[in-house]
This record gives C-alpha cells, sequence and structure tokens, in this order.
C-alpha cells in the first residue's frame, strides 16, 4: 500500500481527522478541523499533501434501525465537497457509537472535562478509522 487514509468525522461545527500508518494497520487521531474558524478546502489540501493521502474514508451517522437521515445526507454532501477539493473518491462507513466509545476511553484515560472537549471529535475519528481499517483487513485475508 502506498500513502495513507485519511478517516474524517464530520460534524456540524468541527472535524475530526485521523491518519493511519503508511500500512493501513493503525489509526491515529490527527487534528480538528473547525469550519468556524477554519477554510476546511485549504486544511483538507494540506493534510492530503503533507500526508501522502491516498484514500479518505468518511463516517456515515446511521440511525440504529439502519437507515440514513439528515445527518448522513449532511455527511453525503461534505463527501462530495471532499471529492471536489481533493480529487479523491471518498469511502463511507458507518460511525455509530464512534463518539461516545471516544468519551469513555477519554474518561477512562482520566483526561480533563474542557480536554475532551477539544479532543474527542479527532479521537472519534480515529475510532471510526480503526474500524474501517480492521474491516479493510478481515477482507484480504479472506480474498
Amino acid at each position: 500500500m502506498t500513502g495513507r487514509i485519511l478517516g474524517l468525522d464530520p460534524g456540524e461545527r468541527r472535524i475530526g481527522v485521523a491518519l493511519s500508518d503508511p500500512l493501513g494497520i493503525i489509526a491515529q487521531p490527527h487534528c480538528v478541523i473547525d469550519s468556524r474558524h477554519e477554510d476546511v478546502a485549504v486544511e483538507l489540501l494540506r493534510i492530503v499533501a503533507e500526508q501522502e493521502v491516498t484514500t479518505i474514508v468518511i463516517g456515515l451517522p446511521i440511525s440504529l434501525d439502519g437507515k440514513e437521515h439528515g445527518a448522513a445526507e449532511r455527511a453525503r454532501a461534505f463527501g462530495a465537497r471532499v471529492k471536489e477539493i481533493t480529487g479523491l473518491d471518498p469511502v463511507f462507513t458507518d460511525e455509530r457509537f464512534t463518539t461516545s466509545v471516544a468519551e469513555d476511553a477519554l474518561i477512562e484515560g482520566g483526561v480533563r472535562r474542557d480536554k475532551r472537549r477539544q479532543t474527542r471529535d479527532k479521537v472519534a475519528a480515529a475510532v471510526m478509522l480503526q474500524r474501517y481499517l480492521d474491516q479493510a483487513g478481515r477482507t484480504d485475508d479472506l480474498l
């Protein structure tokens, strides 16, 4: 595999960003893009270029009944924008419970509440990306 996989967990105000290692095995939190204060297109282009990203995975908020509603539609629209910005076709993956898993991990790690707020989105993106990487690895093993 060449290049890293970029995980994006889009929210209404913030986008959690995670990156895989070059082999696509481990996901790590990278940063949070605050769309109120940062140019999302500039930041995405910078990250894609600096980190040699070849694949973008976007979290898709699917409801518990398995259906896509408003938040999923916004994620798909964000994906279309990401494609326009980067030229890379995004892959969508289920992101259910990633924020609560991230919050629980931060609490268990003893992270203070104010610091959790700053960190939660990028940790949730890493949880989502790691799930994607794990599933992709199992699929490759089956071939």
